[in-house]
């Protein structure tokens, strides 16, 4: 994985095993854009806004209300909702993720490497599980 930082931004490449996924992260005002494309038609697909709220069970602990945006036929969303609900519940920030990966004829076990790499590298950077 490499990952850029300039003071406002974020870029990471996660090598996959049949292609590669990016993560982009940039500061907008006091809020986070993240957008994660890859495969062989990068796209938009899926747009998730998260607002940070208090736990409905902890008040002491961030949780996130989230609106989700799917282009029909599209299955992005599993990805958006994760980096957009993980961002905004770690830095209590409004953050909205766009993007999509596509490569043609997909296996399942293909579609969890995208998904395991989402999670990882989320738990690299972040340094700590969503609950």
């Amino acid at each position: 994985m490499t990952e850029q930082w300039t003071p406002k931004t974020l870029h990471l490449e996660i090598p996959l095993s049949f292609s590669s996924l990016h993560l982009q992260l940039q500061f907008v005002g006091e809020d986070l854009s993240v957008l994660v494309y890859g495969g062989e038609h990068a796209h938009i697909g899926c747009t998730v806004l998260s607002i940070p709220r208090p736990s409905l069970t902890d008040s002491q602990k961030t949780s996130c209300t989230s609106s989700v945006l799917n282009v029909t036929g599209h299955k992005d969303e599993i990805i958006c909702r994760y980096l957009s609900e993980v961002i905004t519940c770690k830095y209590n920030r409004t953050t909205v993720c766009s993007g999509g990966f596509h490569c043609d004829n997909l296996n399942s076990e293909q579609i969890q490497e995208i998904v395991d790499a989402v999670k990882t590298s989320c738990i690299d950077l972040f340094k700590e599980k969503r609950e």
